[in-house]
This record gives structure tokens, C-alpha cells and sequence, in this order.
């Protein structure tokens, strides 16, 4: 397996676009809607947001999804059609001027939207703007880039990736683009992503193995805590790679499943890293407990953890706050057998052993929390389990950037 370049145009039969048509209204500099198009039909999954609170799309997508079909996805920024007056006929309204470009059911196309919640989509300016974004249509990393930044919000840089590798002796091909910044925590957050795939996978198998990723990469991020109404991932898998259709667990389906793991955790750490503000990618990755699960809660606990994302940002080895955090986070562990240490490409130091602290260099501690890319090391003594998971620290300016969101 390797990562190559594309994004969602790396696989066969995959077309995108991303063009400026005033949903935007701020900005007209700004592209604000992505089209994504496969050539045939393909076999689709998606997972949404736990919030209660679910935008528009969302319910749109649920039912579209329900034969486990789709042809292409369509999606906005500038404003997440979330609470809004006629949100639902909205989204329906973006699907069935999609699928009038291109030719297909409007119960074939996916729609995402992304931004301010409350305010009604401007959705004829999409249907205008359609003529124009189905002409800009092609088969090139430049299309899938111009898709990845019309997606982008509060986002400094654009999230995009693709992966290569080999089942039943074929080539497969995915590729993914993203957006997340800010309101991103475990159950998803603020983001979307959307995957496409040559593979051949049948409805049921695509729906477990983004089950299966999903719970371990993009529920494994955060930034802020705030889980998002518009969080949704979205995969079309349109089977032209050739290969026999995986439709059980296998060595196949395990080949397809690293290869999709691989290609959302780097889009996972990419959001994480691109926190709103942040200056730090922090890794906090926990081994030695009793499970997979207990190690899992854990490194979510300090990762969420203000007082630790604070610590960072002032390159603080305030090592206090992480088992500050790891004893608020609901599992059970002796205190007494944790050891912490604080790495990075300057180098790594311990901080704590056996629950008491150490004498440390406080100048190589600052040294190793001033890189970008940040890890916390926890041993728990408890057991074989282990798990890593990534947030950011928090800065000046993430306050700045909420603060008026919306005015």
C-alpha cells in the first residue's frame, strides 16, 4: 500500500469540481461548492453525527442511503443548512440539480453542507451556478483540489489524500477530501468527508468497513469538544478496478480495510493539526491498559483536556494536567504504575514514573513542546491495551475566530 496523489480523482471513473456561486456571500473569492461524480453507479455508505441536533442533509442523505446506492455527492460551504427555514427542500433542491447535470435520479446523489447553522441556504444560487460547476468536471488532482477547498470553512489548509494498493490482483485506488477545524471531537465533528474507491465492494462491506475506520480515526480526534449537526463521511465505491467483488470478510476485505484506515487517519491527523488556532498536533497515545477501550478513554480525556491544550501552546511539561485528566475520564487504573513523558522530533523526556514526578531538564522539556507535532506517552502498568488518539492545543486564537463566527 502507498499513498499517492489525486485525492477523490486518484480512483478510475472519478470526476470533481469546486467553483465560487455566491453562497459565499463575503467572499466571492472563495469557492463554495463541490461536485463529486463516478461514472457508473456505485455502492455507498455513509456515517453521520450522534448529535441530536441533526442538519438537514443529514436526514436527506439517511434516506438516500437506504439501498445502499448513490452516483455522486454535491456539498456547500458558507452555510450548514442546519436549523434552518426549508432545510430539507433545500437539500433536496441541491440533489436534484446535481442529478439534472449529470443525468441521474436526484435519489442518487449525497449532499453535505457546512457553516453557519440557523440561516436559510441560498440554494438558488446553486441551481444557477450548476451549468458551470458540471463544465468544470474533470479527472485531475487539480479538480479534486479545487472540490477540497470549496468545502473549507474556518480551515487554514485544505485536507486531501489517496492510497494505492493490491486486491485480487488488482490495483485499487481511493482517495479522500476533508474539512475540519473547529467543533471537532470524538463522534465526529464539525467535518466532512468524502472517500471514493475503484474498488469492488459490495453495499454491506463498504458499510462495515467505514464503520470500522471511523471509530478508530475520526472518533479519535479533537479539538474542542463540541460535536458538530453537520458531521457526515460519505464513501462511493464504483467497482472498476476489476476485482471480484468483496462481499465477505476476507483477505480481500482486510486489504481494503487497511488501505481505508490508512487514508482516514492521515485525513484525521490533518484536521487535528488544523485545529481553529492551533500551533501544536498533539499525539497522546496509551499503552499498558487494561483494554483497548480503557486506553481509548483515556487518551480522549487528555486530549480534550483545556488545561492540557493550554500547557502545550505555552510548551508547559505540566504534566499534572494530564493525570489530572486521566483521572476525570471514568475509567479505573492505579495512579501509582502511570508514567508520563513528553516527545517530539527534539527528543523525548520523562516526566512522571510510578504516579510521582521526576527531576526533569525544564530547558529540553521546553525544547521538545515548542515543535508543531507534540506526543504525550502514557504507560498505565494495567495491562496489554493501547491506543493513540490527536488533538491540538489551544491558543489566543481560537477565541478570536469564535468569538464572531457568525456576525
Amino acid at each position: 500500500m502507498n499513498f499517492i496523489e489525486g485525492g477523490v480523482c486518484a480512483a478510475r471513473g472519478f470526476r470533481a469540481a469546486g467553483i465560487h456561486v455566491g453562497v459565499k456571500t463575503h467572499a466571492a473569492w472563495k469557492k463554495d461548492v463541490a461536485l463529486i461524480v463516478s461514472d457508473v453507479d456505485c455502492a455507498a455508505a455513509g456515517v453521520f453525527t450522534k448529535n441530536v441536533v441533526k442538519a438537514a442533509p443529514i436526514h436527506v442523505d439517511l434516506n438516500h442511503l437506504a439501498d445502499g446506492r448513490a452516483r455522486a455527492i454535491i456539498a456547500n460551504s458558507g452555510n450548514a443548512n442546519a436549523c434552518a427555514p426549508k432545510g430539507e427542500e433545500n437539500a433536496q433542491r441541491m440533489c436534484a440539480a446535481a442529478a439534472a447535470a449529470i443525468g441521474c435520479s436526484p435519489r442518487d446523489v449525497l449532499v453535505s453542507s457546512t457553516g453557519v447553522i440557523g440561516q436559510t441556504l441560498r440554494v438558488q444560487v446553486v441551481e444557477e451556478g450548476m451549468p458551470a460547476l458540471y463544465a468544470a468536471l474533470e479527472r485531475s488532482g487539480s479538480a479534486s483540489d479545487a472540490a477540497a477547498h470549496a468545502i473549507m470553512t474556518t480551515d487554514t489548509e485544505k485536507k486531501e489524500a489517496a492510497v494505492e494498493t493490491v486486491i485480487g490482483g488488482r490495483t485499487v485506488r481511493m482517495g479522500g477530501i476533508a474539512k475540519g477545524s473547529g467543533m471537532i471531537h470524538p463522534n465526529m465533528g464539525t467535518m466532512l468527508c468524502f472517500l471514493t474507491t475503484d474498488c469492488a465492494i459490495s453495499p454491506e462491506m463498504i458499510r462495515k468497513a467505514l464503520l470500522e475506520t471511523v471509530s478508530v480515526t475520526f472518533n479519535r480526534i479533537s479539538v474542542d469538544g463540541d460535536t458538530s449537526t453537520n458531521d457526515s463521511c460519505l464513501v462511493l465505491a464504483n467497482g472498476l478496478a476489476g476485482n471480484e467483488t468483496i462481499t465477505a470478510p476476507g483477505p480481500d476485505y482486510d486489504a481494503f480495510l487497511e488501505a481505508l484506515k490508512a487514508l482516514c487517519g492521515l485525513l484525521a491527523r490533518k484536521m487535528a493539526s488544523d485545529g481553529e488556532g492551533a500551533k501544536h498536533l498533539i499525539t497522546c497515545t496509551v499503552s499498558r491498559a487494561a483494554s483497548e477501550k480503557s486506553a481509548e478513554t483515556i487518551a480522549k480525556s487528555v486530549i480534550s483536556s483545556t488545561l492540557t491544550k493550554a500547557a502545550v501552546f505555552g510548551a508547559d511539561a505540566n504534566w499534572g494536567r494530564v493525570l489530572c485528566a486521566m483521572g476525570y475520564s471514568g475509567e479505573t487504573f492505579d495512579p501509582d504504575k502511570v508514567d508520563v513523558s513528553f516527545a517530539s522530533d527534539a527528543g523525548e523526556i520523562a516526566v512522571c514514573a510510578a504516579g510521582r514526578g521526576l527531576d526533569f531538564d525544564e530547558g529540553l522539556a521546553k525544547k521538545i513542546l515548542t515543535e508543531h507535532d507534540i506526543e504525550i506517552r502514557i504507560a498505565m502498568g494495567e495491562g496489554d491495551g493501547r491506543c493513540t488518539c490527536w488533538g491540538c492545543d489551544i491558543t489566543y486564537d481560537y477565541i478570536k475566530i469564535n468569538g464572531d463566527y457568525r456576525t
